[in-house]
């Protein structure tokens, strides 16, 4: 694989599809000028998110319902044009479900779609759950999508990594703690596990890391940004911090997964004999 420019994307996205195509559209073609071939949008990026998950959001109908194959996710696709472009979006699903999902397009149509797995807090409320993490090919190389909450879990980007991904894609809408929050959005505590999880993902699975997020405040959300490149030795090549912004860094993905994983291979040295008698699920 040839060298890749990659971006993650910190910015703020609301209810207002027409508004959320415009500010998309500028950031697919300032990309595109500056010479990237993949782009991470956030989650919930075409709609806009939850106004809280407390479960009070009161008449709020939630952002519009999309199909899969349908005229927006077209309409990002035509914007993507010879970029691969992953991005959020509320799902409408054919057994007539709401997801919170993913899709990855280039001007070819869909790449590849992703259903958030794991739901926080009230979430469950206003989506149903995705059942799996599949990897699949790119013009910008084989990727695996996750959402948010998704990446708190080891076993989802663990099961793309074992699935052949070489970059990891989370987009995310991570809001800030919910009780005492710091008054530095820099120095709060979920900001700080945010950035955690991101780096320990990348690390642990020798992989290539993307992660985007919302930022700004919607409802009573006030979401961290600190959209970011990581390789796979975990170290942070490009990030935002907690404003909007976009974390641009180059690598040939293939020399860096290499590297890492020439004498210490995580995914080689496993030993999945040692982990058959973990349970299920947690104890009652």
């Amino acid at each position: 694989m040839s060298t890749v420019r990659m971006a993650a994307v910190a910015a703020g996205f609301g209810r207002d599809l027409e508004e959320d195509f415009r500010v998309a559209a500028g950031l697919i073609e300032r990309a595109r000028a500056d010479g990237v071939r993949l782009l991470a949008l956030p989650e919930a990026c075409l709609g806009g998110y939850l106004l809280s998950l407390e479960g009070d959001a009161g008449q709020d109908a939630g952002p519009p319902a999309l199909a899969a194959d349908g005229p927006e996710i077209r309409r990002l696709a035509a914007l993507a044009g010879g970029m691969t472009v992953v991005a959020g979006y509320c799902e409408a699903g054919a057994d007539g479900r709401r997801y919170n999902s993913a899709v990855c397009v280039s001007g070819d149509g869909v790449l590849g779609n992703h259903r958030k797995v794991h739901q926080p807090l009230s979430e469950d409320a206003s989506y149903a759950s995705g059942d799996g993490f599949r990897a699949f090919d790119t013009p910008a190389g084989r990727i695996g999508m996750m959402i948010c909450y998704d990446k708190a879990f080891p076993e989802s980007a663990r099961a793309l990594a074992l699935d052949g991904a070489e970059i990891g894609v989370c987009v995310s809408a991570w809001p800030g703690a919910r009780t005492q929050p710091a008054a530095d959005l820099a120095e709060d505590r979920w900001k700080r596990r945010f950035d955690l999880f991101d780096r320990a993902r990348a690390l642990e699975n020798q992989m290539v890391w993307l992660s985007a997020n919302q930022s700004g405040t919607f409802g009573s959300l006030r979401f961290v940004g600190s959209a970011k490149v990581v390789d796979p030795g975990g170290e942070v090549l490009a990030a935002t911090g907690v404003t909007a912004g976009v974390a641009t860094a180059e690598l040939d993905v293939a020399r860096a997964l290499e590297t890492a994983r020439r004498s210490m291979a995580h995914l080689r040295d496993r030993r999945p004999d040692a982990y058959a008698q973990a349970p299920a699920a947690f104890p009652a």
